[in-house]
């Protein structure tokens, strides 16, 4: 029987929407669901909701290695910390007059969220080696990039894979647009996670980028978002939210009167979290009322379902995925994740090889990726001045602050998780 364990289960609403999408494949109706969180209330409220979707082998475990007994796949949904970390990651730097949107992927806010998750990815792996060695680890929890580097650098036996659905939703977005079903449209996108390029966008073998330079033309609104912005100037769309992209480079966050032309929403994430705990808590409410839960939206367009399916099947597919960089994108750094094609069957996940990206856009990635670099680099090494070397490097952090306040910010956000991060990490 094919076992999937959730990690971090407690995440109830993309629990349910994972299920629902697994267990929507015949193939898959009879599979084990193995759930571990380690709050016992989130625990059983997933395991209501699994039971809920249909599943039939449902079991629950506070026990990290008992739930991965087993495993053929373990879908990692971790944040560590929770709302309250979260809170932190954007009260911190706002003290310091450090605007952020989102705060889990790159920036101060990233940075600090990516360090207090390695310590959990290296049990996570240890375990899954000793347990299930053979099982894939998908990964949902960001930073995705520092992440699977981390994971890549600490346990590179470990079969992992990151998956986000930004590129998804891009070209889906962007074909609506233009008045394409979206699955009639041929894409190619790479980069790394969250700041990735929509290479090319074709429908029957015509290039949309035209219709899409048109519809701008025709909607000035448009034009006041970053991530046309950023297209307008390098050439490429980026397949993240206008939200994410802000952060990632030095150009609009410290002017005000961009974050006014271009609309930018600052803590947005902060809002974001607390609606999510709101939706926990209305979620356990209605289980333990035996009142019906909101519906969840018809389409099903996670990648983790898809990988599992096709495991199962052997159905080739093919999706985007996070992974190691072994030379699928020729110039960024060896070894970095990137986000990249890949195929899908019995066998597992087959990266694809795109070659180099546009000059301007490996350019900013290989900016993103420096801070990666440094945070997986103060983790594996213990180094404390590399926490301080990627809040320089970072673009956003860079652009706002200055290096004696960047400094005291790493010491205050230090302080302020300093028992979630790596010992060696934590300061006097």
């Amino acid at each position: 029987m094919f076992t999937i364990a959730f990690v971090g289960a407690g995440s109830v609403e993309f629990t349910r929407q994972l299920l629902r999408d697994v267990l929507s494949f015949p193939e898959l109706a009879g599979c084990s669901i193995s759930l571990h969180d380690n709050d016992a209330e989130r625990l059983e409220v997933a395991a209501a909701l699994a039971r809920l979707a249909g599943a039939t082998g449902v079991r629950t475990s506070l026990s990290r290695c008992e739930a991965l007994e087993d495993a053929d796949v373990v879908v990692n949904m971790v944040a560590i910390g929770g709302h309250e970390a979260t809170l932190r990651d954007f009260d911190v730097p706002e003290s310091f007059g450090l605007r952020q949107t989102i705060g889990d992927t790159l920036g101060i806010g990233g940075i600090f969220r990516g360090l207090r998750t390695f310590p959990f990815l290296e049990a996570l792996a240890a375990d899954m080696l000793a347990v299930c060695p053979d099982a894939w680890l998908l990964n949902y929890t960001n930073p995705m990039a520092m992440n699977l580097q981390y994971l890549a650098t600490v346990a590179p036996k470990l079969k992992a894979v990151g998956l986000c659905h930004s590129v998804h939703w891009t070209i889906h977005d962007l074909s609506a647009l233009v008045g394409v079903p979206h699955e009639e449209v041929d894409f190619l996108s790479a980069g790394v996670n969250h700041q990735a390029w929509i290479l090319r966008w074709q429908h029957e073998g015509r290039d949309l980028y035209p219709a899409l330079d048109a519809a701008i033309a025709a909607d000035p609104g448009l034009a006041r978002r970053v991530r046309v912005d950023l297209y307008r100037r390098l050439g490429y769309y980026p397949t993240e939210t206008s939200e994410h992209s802000a952060e990632y480079v030095p150009w609009y966050l410290r002017h005000q009167s961009e974050v006014e032309r271009l609309r930018i929403p600052v803590r947005d994430y902060a809002r974001i979290s607390a609606g999510n705990v709101a939706t926990y808590e209305k979620t356990r409410d209605a289980l333990a009322a035996g009142d019906p839960l909101p519906p969840l939206p018809d389409e099903a367009v996670e990648y983790a379902p898809q990988v599992i399916h096709s495991l199962v099947t052997g159905r080739r597919r093919t999706i985007q995925v996070n992974v190691a960089n072994r030379g699928l994108i020729s110039n960024l750094p060896e070894g970095a994740a990137v986000e990249v094609p890949a195929t899908l069957d019995r066998l597992g996940v087959h990266p694809h090889h795109v070659g180099d990206l546009p000059r301007q856009l490996a350019a900013v990635n290989r900016g993103f990726l420096n801070v990666v670099d440094l945070t997986v680099a103060a983790a594996v090494e213990g180094d404390p001045d590399h926490v301080r070397h990627a809040a320089l490097c970072d673009p956003a952090t860079a652009a706002a602050l200055t290096v004696g306040q960047i400094g005291d910010l790493v010491a205050a956000m230090t302080a302020a998780h300093r028992d979630l991060l790596p010992v060696a990490l934590r300061g006097a």
